[in-house]
């Protein structure tokens, strides 16, 4: 590996992270607060780690490999993570200690939304702001990574998609050049924040949560400048929005470049994960009001509203809230949960382990039932007209896998910190899935949980975030051999 490029990759990148303490410094001057001086403190330490990193190395010429791009994405995460803990740590209001101030600010980057914060109503704006900025962040970070990065890499599920979908996204690049990939990308994730932030304008929210709320929407983040989340407001026109562009930021958004390039929404109607993602979210939110108003939860205005808002937000790994969904009836809280397993699309800012993969491993299960009655049989598994290589197939399982026992070895580590076996569960799957909200003792949030669990819960976002095997090829003894 070339450490010396890896070095000078990272020193590159936290100087311009260290950029990003300046808009909460100026929000903070704004508003007449005292924490521009801690913002400014935080950007002049990871400005000048960066450029001590940078500098030994600033005349390496080589180029990244392929095992150089699996560590640089995982220290892309862990590093900015730890950086962008400084101000948090450093903010008297928060109190926050090292592991709470890391875990604050990995949930903000991988856009979990989990969060040890409380009293956020009483916050200055400036705190607010970088919270909500983090989150922005991670979520382009998000959608360069599974749209231009992991596909280099061999791996992740914009790399399946390519490669075995149909459609326009069949080619391997959306443009020649990776520079112009991801900015065509930055393009579409600046314009769909900028709508949903006027959007949210429109409908009543004041100026500074709209914009704080628009980041966190299309990030796909969940973090709120309210303790009572999005319901806080009580204005359902805003809820309106915020759904409406959930949904549009959990699909792929390399259709949203094609339907830009090609002012056509055609690739939308034609795709067979966004089919499996719009009637996931349709049934589910049926499901949903009707047991909502039968049960007499609310009335049937209410059970619509809440209902389709808190199903979108966990089937999107958003994490809203405008309503409390762990006591719900039923069956309802954890089907919400288990909803979040599926995610958004690939190559969208949502977590879990995207619908394209459940799709397939949907189809792959019709088809093993169908030869049991015909043995001989070849079938293939399809996707809209294109038969799936069956390698990819045996991708699809191993990934899911790999996913079903780390889960488990997340839970039962988590139950060996103390906590009970509702909040463990809960826990793991938020945050392998980058969702947020959980049931138990973090319900609320996760500050009452010990620190063991914290480390863990922050472990399984990063595995969560990085589709499992980026981080996964880093702990083999292969991986470090000459």
């Amino acid at each position: 590996m070339h450490f010396s490029t890896i070095s000078k990759v990272l020193g590159i990148l936290l100087m311009l992270f260290s950029i990003t303490q300046l808009p909460p410094a100026i929000v903070a001057y704004i508003y007449g607060e005292n924490e521009v001086a801690v913002f400014l403190d935080a950007f002049l330490i990871t400005l000048i780690s960066g450029c001590c990193i940078w500098l030994p190395v600033i005349r390496s010429k080589n180029e990244l490999r392929t095992r150089d791009g699996f560590l640089v994405t995982v220290l892309f995460w862990t590093v900015l993570a730890s950086f962008g803990a400084i101000p948090l740590y450093l903010l008297d209001e928060l109190n926050l200690s090292v592991t709470d101030a890391f875990f604050e600010s990995l949930s903000g980057l991988t856009t979990t939304g989990a969060t040890v914060i409380t009293g956020l109503d009483h916050l200055p704006k400036s705190i607010l702001f970088y919270r909500q900025q983090l989150q922005w962040l991670g979520g382009m970070g998000i959608i360069v990574l599974a749209v231009a990065i992991l596909p280099m890499l061999g791996i992740g599920g914009m790399q399946l998609y390519r490669a075995e979908t149909p459609g326009p996204i069949k080619d391997a690049k959306l443009t020649p050049r990776i520079t112009e990939t991801a900015k065509a990308l930055w393009y579409i994730y600046l314009s769909l924040t900028v709508a949903c932030c006027l959007a949210l304008w429109l409908t009543g929210m004041d100026l500074f949560n709209a914009i704080c709320h628009s980041f966190s929407t299309v990030a796909i983040g969940g973090f709120s400048t309210r303790d009572g989340s999005v319901g806080d407001f009580n204005l359902v026109g805003t809820e309106f929005v915020i759904v409406i562009f959930m949904i549009i930021s959990g699909i792929n958004f390399a259709l949203h470049f094609f339907a830009w390039r090609h002012r056509s929404i055609k690739h939308y109607l034609s795709d067979p994960e966004v089919k499996a993602y719009f009637f996931v979210l349709t049934s589910t939110c049926l499901i949903t009001v009707l047991i909502l108003f039968t049960t007499n939860s609310y009335d049937f205005a209410h059970s619509l509203r809440y209902g389709i808002f808190e199903v979108v937000s966990v089937a999107t790994t958003t994490g809203f809230g405008t309503a409390d969904f762990s006591v719900w009836p039923v069956f309802l809280p954890y089907m919400l949960l288990w909803l979040s397993f599926a995610g958004g699309c690939a190559g969208s800012t949502a977590g879990g382990m995207k619908m394209i993969r459940v799709l397939l491993i949907f189809k792959q299960g019709l088809r093993e039932i169908k030869l049991l009655l015909h043995p001989n049989a070849i079938i293939p598994v399809k996707l809209g007209s294109n038969a799936i290589p069956e390698r990819v197939v045996e991708a699809v399982w191993g990934f899911f896998s790999a996913y079903v026992f780390l889960f488990i070895a997340l839970f039962l580590a988590n139950v060996a910190t103390g906590l009970d076996l509702k909040t463990a569960f809960s826990t793991v799957a938020s945050c392998i899935n980058n969702l947020g909200p959980a049931l138990g003792e973090a319900t609320v949030n996760y500050s009452n949980l010990p620190d063991a669990s914290k480390w863990i819960l922050s472990f399984a976002m990063l595995l969560g975030r990085l589709e499992i095997f980026t981080l996964l090829v880093l702990l083999t003894p292969t991986f470090w051999r000459r």
